[in-house]
C-alpha cells in the first residue's frame, strides 16, 4: 500500500504507511515524577447548521470521550485553553458550558482538570474595572466546577493597560480574591499576536521581572506558571526564580524533552498542546521518567519533537488544524470539521506532512484507518491515489 503526498512544491510524492501499529502505550494511573495537562481541544458538530461566526455548535459525547481518553493514560486536562479554540471560534459561552461539563466529568472518573479564565466575553473598548469584572465572573465560574483555575493571558488587558502597574493591580487583585491557588498563564503573541508587549513591556527581559513580582506579592495563591514562550532558556531562567512551592508548566511545544527532563536545578512539569495527539506516547516516556530513567524519557519523546515543530510552525496559532486532524486519523472522532471552519486555516501539503511524521511515530492505534482517511481528505482536494 503507498499514498501520494503533496510536497509544496506542486509535485506529488509516494509515501508508505506503516502497515502495523507499534506496540501501544496501556492505560495506567497517575503519573508521579510529574504533573502533566495536556490542553485538550473540542469536537465540532458536524450537522449543525452555523456558519464560521455563529456560536460553536460543540459535540458534546465526542468531546467528552477525547478527555476520558487522557484522563485514561494518567494525564491531566487542561480545559478551556488556546487548544480549544477559545477566542478562535469557542466563545466565553461555549467556554462556560465546557468548563461545567468537563468538571463534572473530572469529578465522575477522578481525572485531574485545570479550567482556563479569562476576559473573552469583552470584545469591545473596556476599562480596567471591566476587564477584573470579567476575570471575576471566570474564576468564580471555575472555582464553584471544582477545578484549578488557570489566569489566562488577557487582549482586553493588553489593550487596556498603559504600563506594567495595571498588570500588578489586575493581577493582585484577582490572586487576592482567588480562593486557592491558580496558575498563571504567559502566553506568548507568536500564539495570539494580541497579546504582543504583555505585562507592559515589549521587552522579554522587563516583562519577566514583572511576571515575577505578581508571584512574588502572593506565591501561596500561585499553584504554577504556564509558560508558552518557545523559549527554553527563558524559562529555564524563570524556573530558577520562582518561590520554593511554584510550579513551572511548561508550555513549550518545541522543547518540551529537555524541559520536563529537567537539570541538575530542577525541571519543568508541563501542560501542553501537543500533548492532545500525543497523550499515550507522552504518558508512557513520563511512566518512564518515574523510574528515574531520564535517557529512556528523552529517546521516547524526542522523537516526537519534529512533528511538534512542524504543527505549531508560523502561523503557530492555527497548530489546531493539525491537532484535530490527527485527532480524526486516530479514529477520536468521525470527520475533520472544527468550529469557525478552522479546517481551512492549514494548507494541505501541511496536513500531509503532519499526517507522514505522526505515521512514522507509530500514533495511529490503526494505521489502514488512518491511511483510507488521509486518501479521503486527499481525494476532496482532487489528488487520486
Amino acid at each position: 500500500m503507498s499514498i501520494r503526498l503533496p510536497d509544496g512544491e506542486g509535485r506529488l510524492r509516494t509515501y508508505e504507511p506503516r502497515t502495523e501499529a507499534l506496540a501501544p502505550h496501556p492505560a495506567g494511573g497517575p503519573l508521579l515524577s510529574r504533573t502533566v495537562f495536556a490542553a485538550a481541544h473540542v469536537v465540532a458538530d458536524p450537522y449543525a447548521d452555523v456558519s464560521p461566526d455563529d456560536p460553536a455548535a460543540v459535540d458534546w459525547d465526542a468531546t467528552l470521550a477525547f478527555r476520558r481518553h487522557l484522563w485514561a493514560h494518567g494525564l491531566g486536562v487542561a480545559e478551556a485553553m488556546d487548544t480549544s479554540q477559545r477566542g478562535m471560534g469557542l466563545d466565553w459561552a461555549g467556554a462556560a458550558e465546557l468548563i461545567r461539563r468537563s468538571a463534572a466529568e473530572a469529578r465522575a472518573v477522578g481525572g485531574r482538570i485545570a479550567c482556563g479564565a479569562g476576559t473573552d466575553q469583552l470584545t469591545g473598548p473596556a476599562a480596567l474595572a471591566d476587564v477584573r469584572a470579567a476575570y471575576e465572573e471566570q474564576l468564580a465560574l471555575v472555582e464553584e466546577s471544582g477545578a484549578r483555575p488557570v489566569l489566562m493571558a488577557s487582549r482586553a488587558l493588553a489593550r487596556t493597560a498603559t504600563g506594567p502597574e495595571d498588570y500588578l493591580d489586575v493581577y493582585g487583585h484577582l490572586l487576592r480574591q482567588a480562593a486557592g491557588p491558580v496558575i498563571l498563564h504567559w502566553l506568548g503573541p507568536m500564539f495570539d499576536p494580541a497579546l504582543e508587549g504583555y505585562w507592559g513591556s515589549g521587552d522579554p527581559d522587563a516583562a519577566t521581572e514583572v511576571f515575577l513580582e505578581v508571584i512574588a506579592a502572593r506565591p501561596d495563591k500561585v499553584d504554577g506558571v504556564k509558560v508558552s514562550l518557545l523559549d527554553a532558556g527563558r524559562e529555564i531562567a524563570l524556573r530558577r526564580r520562582l518561590p520554593d512551592g511554584v510550579r513551572c508548566y511548561t508550555g513549550d511545544d518545541f522543547h518540551y524533552p529537555e524541559l520536563i527532563a529537567g537539570d541538575e536545578h530542577g525541571s519543568s512539569d508541563a501542560l501542553l498542546g501537543v500533548f492532545d495527539p500525543l497523550a499515550p506516547l507522552a504518558a508512557g516516556a513520563v511512566r518512564v521518567l518515574d523510574t528515574g530513567d531520564a535517557k529512556g524519557f528523552r529517546e521516547l519523546l524526542d522523537p516526537t519533537v519534529e512533528l511538534a515543530r512542524h504543527l505549531f510552525r508560523p502561523p503557530t496559532r492555527f497548530y489546531k488544524t493539525g491537532v484535530v486532524l490527527l485527532a480524526w486519523l486516530a479514529g477520536h472522532q468521525e470527520h475533520f470539521v472544527m468550529v469557525g471552519g478552522l479546517q481551512s486555516a492549514r494548507s494541505l501539503p501541511h496536513l500531509a506532512r503532519a499526517y507522514e511524521l505522526a505515521d512514522r511515530l507509530g500514533l495511529f492505534p490503526d494505521p489502514e484507518r488512518a491511511e483510507t482517511r488521509m486518501k479521503t481528505l486527499l481525494a476532496l482536494h482532487g489528488v487520486s491515489s
